[in-house]
């Protein structure tokens, strides 16, 4: 049975060792598409052992980094709307009573 193996834009091959190196340097949108696309190549199968789990541990780097950059964006908005509140609280904001004025 022939195996094929995976192209280098999902197999994770950067050079070597640099891998994980490069999911750091991903934006959000990168590696979701990476992801995406490491997803299909396992799903259609073919490949043999080594490749899919290489494949795979690809893919688990580049779910954290999703994880990574939604954490990041869910603590800016809670930040944001944290300000919201206390600038709500110390009455900076305007009233709906004020905007009838």
């Amino acid at each position: 049975m022939a195996t094929r193996k995976p192209d280098a834009a999902t197999d994770g091959s950067t050079g070597g060792s640099d891998a994980e190196e490069s999911i750091e340097s991903l934006g959000y949108e990168q590696a979701r598409d990476e992801l995406i696309g490491v997803v299909r190549t396992l799903e259609q199968g073919g490949l043999d052992l080594d490749a899919s789990l290489t494949l795979w541990e690809r893919g688990e780097a580049l779910a954290r980094r999703c994880e990574e950059h939604l954490e990041g964006a869910r603590e800016r908005i809670e930040t944001a709307l944290g300000d919201v509140d206390a600038d709500d609280a110390d009455g900076d904001l305007a009233d709906d009573d004020d905007l009838d004025d």
